[in-house]
């Protein structure tokens, strides 16, 4: 039965309303999405990766991982030939062990110079008390010559007594003289005792500082042989590895490197556009996906926002000062921390692209 031009109208009327009524709902809820679901194609999976690199040239003689094989904290990874290095310890050592027996010999020094200083400065002591002695004993054959002149002239004594007077005097003289010099000449021995002493004890500060720097030599010399087993700086998986057995490595040259993939260790970097960001808080809930896993929700939240937009730190920021300013919208990273649970197979790798829908709390 063929419907009149009235029906079809009403029809039509009634099929544009119900188009309608669905656009609205569908709008309201689009919106509604929009304002509470904040998306980014422009994300990718961040984390720490440690590069390895020799802290001394030399060859490598024993490599003990693969590429993507899971090491510890403190796994062995490589060994330089350590032969050169133990060598180098060897010979630093032998030297600082030869500064420390001269500084003995040094000390030793000193201590038997004082001794003998002491030992001259009572040879000394003594001399002076046998010049007092001396002297007073001359004194006396003075005054016994002296008593002796006027008795002689006079015929009371003999020639013979005042000879010996004489000669007792003579002899008193001549040995307060000799133990006159024996005193100048110990007091120069004491003073050269002294001037000895303090040329060794100046020599002790110089070979202190000697036995310093061989001390320093041998414990780099200790730290370029540790250096030769080279270890894992953290727990991960062993990447891009360059290095094979045989090959002469440098100074700072990286060997490969380990990524962490706990999630403690590893985050997703997502870069929002500036005008996104307006209700994001740190401890929102995130949702994202990978390309990889298309059929895999994984979970987190908001850790922080970046200080700045990713230009203000490029290399060649941007000069908004010519004249020929375009406004550009700008992105700002966004640190978004992985829950545990929603990844307990470490599937995430540090690049991956990511999608990531943070839900706005309102």
């Amino acid at each position: 039965m063929a419907l009149s031009n009235r029906q079809r109208r009403n029809v039509a009327f009634g099929v544009l309303t119900v188009l309608l009524v669905v656009s609205v709902v569908a709008l309201f809820f689009f919106l509604e999405y929009r304002r509470t679901h904040v998306t980014t194609d422009d994300a990718f999976v961040d984390g720490h990766i440690h590069i390895v690199a020799s802290k001394v040239p030399g060859t490598v003689l024993v490599l003990h991982v693969k590429d993507n094989e899971l090491v510890k904290k403190d796994d062995p990874i490589l060994e330089i030939d350590p032969v050169d290095y133990r060598l180098a310890l060897q010979e630093a050592q032998a030297s600082l062990e030869m500064e420390k027996a001269r500084l003995t010999e040094v000390r030793s020094r000193v201590t038997t110079a004082g001794k003998q200083l002491l030992e001259i400065r009572a040879s000394l002591d003594a001399a002076r008390s046998a010049l007092k002695a001396q002297e007073a004993l001359a004194w006396k054959a003075d005054q016994d010559l002296k008593r002796a002149e006027p008795l002689i002239r006079e015929q009371i004594v003999t020639q013979e007594y005042y000879d010996q007077r004489r000669t007792n005097n003579e002899v008193a003289v001549a040995q307060v003289k000799s133990a006159r010099e024996n005193v100048v000449r110990l007091e120069g021995s004491v003073e050269a005792q002294k001037s000895l002493i303090v040329q060794l004890e100046a020599a002790v500060g110089p070979q202190l500082a000697l036995i310093q720097q061989k001390e320093a030599l041998a414990e780099k010399a200790k730290q370029n042989l540790g250096y030769t087993k080279i270890v894992a700086p953290a727990e991960g998986y062993v990447t891009k590895r360059s290095a094979e057995v045989g090959n002469q490595v440098q100074a700072g040259q990286p060997l490969l490197a380990v990524v962490a993939l706990a999630q403690e260790k590893i985050w997703v970097t997502a870069n929002y556009k500036e005008t996104e960001l307006r209700d994001v808080r740190p401890g929102q809930k995130v949702q994202f996906r990978v390309d990889t896993y298309p059929g895999k929700v994984f979970r987190g939240r908001v850790n922080s926002i970046m200080a700045g937009t990713g230009s203000a730190f490029s290399l060649f920021p941007p000069e908004n000062a010519t004249g020929n300013y375009v406004k550009i919208v700008q992105r700002i990273p966004v640190r978004i921390s992985i829950d545990e649970a929603s990844d307990p197979d470490h599937l995430l790798r540090v690049g991956m692209s990511v999608v990531p829908t943070i839900l706005i709390e309102r």
